[in-house]
């Protein structure tokens, strides 16, 4: 039995993802499929005022309402699958979970973007596919928007503007 890992993070394009792996599930009906949602850790100097076990609780109930969709999709089409969530660096638990139960493959879901916005924006996808030693899937899911495509370099150059500025 091929085990496949799916980040999840309640996204259209990680349901993309999810609806490839159906598709995929329905071809060869031996996968076993895990969904993963990662929490982000909360700043130290916000976790000390907050109990252990109602940063547990939110952060569950967080990965709850990211899994949802997925869950849906998969249970109206009949899929078995299994949940994880974990709270980290989303990159280094994807990695480290697809390691941990043996998967076959990582299939991701990711927004189009140019190469100009992949270079400037610390890209989950980019990560996993530099670190992990399982093969990774990626699903293309919807271009980006015009504010993401044209805003971003703009920021960029202006924000390189003023240091030029500050160093003259």
């Amino acid at each position: 039995m091929l085990k496949v890992l799916v980040p999840v993070d309640g996204s259209a394009n990680a349901l993309r993802a999810v609806r490839h792996v159906i598709a995929e599930y329905q071809r060869h009906h031996e996968l076993e499929l895990h969904l993963l949602n990662v929490q982000p850790r909360l700043y130290r100097h916000i976790a000390r005022f907050v109990s252990r076990h109602d940063r547990e609780t939110w952060q569950h109930d967080q990965a709850e309402a990211a899994l949802a969709g997925a869950r849906t999709l998969l249970d109206q089409a009949g899929v078995p699958y299994q949940t994880h969530w974990a709270a980290g660096n989303r990159a280094t638990v994807i990695c480290r979970s697809a390691e941990r139960l043996g998967a076959h493959h990582i299939v991701m879901g990711t927004a189009r973007k140019n190469s100009i916005t992949r270079m400037l924006e610390d890209s989950v996808t980019h990560r996993v596919l530099e670190t992990t030693p399982v093969p990774v899937e990626v699903v293309a899911g919807d271009a980006v928007s015009k504010w993401e495509r044209w805003g971003l370099p703009a920021g960029a150059l202006g924000l390189l503007g003023l240091v030029w500025l500050a160093t003259d």
